[in-house]
């Protein structure tokens, strides 16, 4: 059984029952956070880029669980000597003990001097699972879906920073995902969406509307909330 929890804004865990991954864990200061960065429980924190709305409470929570981060290598060296860090970059497989982890790129800014933006492709709990993180829409989304078959794609459509609903709706086709889940929105004004105007522009695949504070299992034949 593999469980999406949805922490608000990009922040979520997936939970195959025996290992957690948390991605993007901005929680202090994030008003649609539904949990504190103390009670997030992490076996690996895996970072798309450093601005602060991703990059967030990400070493105070690495340091709290043990847990081991991942990035790209200037973000894990942030850590310093004592935090466990794998660092990758663009194109690069990781064989974890839960399943793999492949970094792919992101059109966005990094947010530190030197870095790159990026996106993640994971395969935990029987199902692969595409996180874009933040990204404009980019022809290369084709690549990413004929390279891994998608469970499940995780899209930005707040507008302005990322892409916006319509050009999700593309990013969705081209990568030739079965089930796309929403984040990045509704945060703040200046990213309002209604979730359900997307929903409505996704032909091709099954569109899973998830609010902060709510957790999805992920399942072949149904959706549970739990």
């Amino acid at each position: 059984m593999l469980t999406f929890n949805y922490y608000g804004h990009a922040c979520f865990q997936l939970d195959d029952g025996n290992y957690k991954l948390v991605f993007d864990p901005f929680l202090t200061g994030n008003p649609a956070a539904t949990i504190k960065a103390d009670e997030v429980e992490a076996d690996y924190v895996l970072i798309t880029h450093a601005h602060s709305d991703h990059i967030g409470d990400g070493y105070d929570i690495i340091e709290k669980n043990n847990a081991t981060v991942i990035g790209i290598p200037e973000i894990t060296d942030f850590g310093g000597a004592n935090v466990k860090t794998i660092n990758m970059n663009l194109g690069g497989t990781l064989n974890l003990p839960f399943g793999f982890v492949r970094m792919v790129p992101a059109l966005h800014s990094a947010g530190i001097p030197g870095g790159t933006p990026c996106g993640y492709v994971v395969g935990i709990g029987g199902k692969v699972i595409y996180y874009a993180g933040d990204t404009a829409l980019f022809s290369d989304m084709k690549l990413i879906g004929q390279r891994d078959k998608i469970d499940y794609a995780i899209l930005p459509i707040g507008d302005h920073y990322t892409m916006g609903p319509e050009d999700a709706a593309k990013a969705v086709e081209m990568l030739d995902a079965s089930n796309v889940i929403p984040v990045h929105y509704n945060t703040w004004d200046i990213i309002k969406q209604n979730p359900e105007h997307f929903k409505s522009l996704v032909k091709t695949a099954t569109v899973l509307i998830v609010n902060p504070g709510e957790s999805l299992r992920l399942d072949e034949e149904q959706y549970k909330r739990v």
